[in-house]
């Protein structure tokens, strides 16, 4: 596993623990502290990537362009 996994996954948990310490967290509300959460997620590639999303975009627009030839033809 690498560092930087390593450090992204050290940063959940410290955001986490932070949820706990209500007087001592740096987040005013609970949507910064699930905002900040999310990215620490993102970075660490929970969500998968965006290299996936425009993949898929590329073959469903080349399957749209396949079929629309196949009409026309």
């Amino acid at each position: 596993m690498s560092y930087q996994r390593l450090q992204n996954g050290a940063d959940a948990v410290a955001l986490e623990a932070c949820a706990g310490l209500a007087l001592a967290c740096a987040y005013s509300s609970s949507d910064e502290y699930e905002a900040e959460l999310i990215q620490a997620r993102r970075k660490a590639g929970a969500y998968g990537s965006q290299h996936h999303r425009q993949a898929y975009l590329a073959f469903a627009l080349a399957a749209i362009a396949v079929i629309a030839a196949l009409f026309i033809l």
